[in-house]
């Protein structure tokens, strides 16, 4: 990340911008900083001007407390205002209930795109949102990094066996040093459930995508978002699962972006 933009309460916010033409704000969830989406902007980067940033608290980007999800779409509006005034947003799993809060914060947001936010749309998942709060905040006031990290893969659904073989990896000591901004994630995501209210007061066009092979769940909120937002458009790609591959999302997201009609 060689840009950096100043939020509004000082912090500095790390970008990357891929391409020339109109501003795309690219956010994504937890665990992630701006290079896990850079193969997505650099599919996206001949028709649009692709931005990748460190979301507060990782990577390049500092951080201020006290810590409130307002912040983070100051950083928004901050890369918005750092790319000519006005953007689109396209945001993966908890960075999608990001760009839907940025959105119906008012910022000049054009169209917003999100990728298997994953709102709890099934029975019992505000509890378990409530439970999974409680038990990150204890784990992260005792400061047992690692241990929320791996409280936050289990409730991804990954495999134990995975979790420990991500345990004794290269890169854990750096999942470990984002660990905190779990809680980022977690507060964007509110109860969990989906922010019914807030869609239903977006006035720009909403893309609700979600993987063929994902969990049915999954595929569910994204529906639920895409019927409760006005203007909303949901769409499946076969075969994908919340590991989407950018240049299958690529053309759905370039031609959405371009104004063109999805159908159908």
């Amino acid at each position: 990340m060689d840009k950096k933009t100043i939020s509004r309460d000082g912090t500095p916010i790390a970008y990357e911008r891929y391409g020339d033409g109109p501003a795309v704000v690219l956010v994504g969830g937890a665990m992630c900083t701006g290079a896990t989406l850079a193969p997505l902007a650099s599919a996206l980067s001949d028709r649009f001007g692709a931005l990748t940033y460190d979301r507060r608290g990782r990577g390049g980007s500092g951080d201020t407390a006290p810590f409130a999800v307002a912040r983070e779409v100051e950083d928004i509006a901050a890369l918005i205002e750092a790319s000519g005034g006005s953007a689109a947003l396209y945001g993966i799993s908890s960075g999608g209930a990001l760009v839907l809060e940025a959105a119906a914060s008012g910022l000049p947001v054009g169209r917003v795109a999100v990728y298997e936010t994953p709102f709890a749309v099934y029975e019992g998942g505000g509890k378990e949102r409530r439970e999974y709060t409680e038990r990150l905040t204890e784990l992260l006031g005792q400061d047992r990094h690692g241990d929320a990290v791996e409280l936050f893969m289990a409730l991804a659904g990954t495999p134990p066996e995975m979790i420990a073989g991500a345990r004794r990896s290269p890169a854990w000591p750096g999942m470990e040093a984002i660990a905190p901004t779990l809680a980022y994630d977690n507060a964007a995501m509110g109860d969990g459930l989906v922010p019914r209210d807030r869609l239903a007061s977006l006035t720009v066009p909403v893309l609700a995508v979600a993987g063929g092979a994902s969990p049915e769940w999954m595929r569910e909120a994204a529906r639920t978002v895409a019927d409760t937002a006005p203007d909303g458009t949901y769409r499946t790609l076969d075969g994908q699962t919340h590991m989407v591959d950018p240049q299958v999302l690529a053309p759905l997201l370039t031609e959405f972006f371009s104004g063109t009609t999805l159908g159908g």
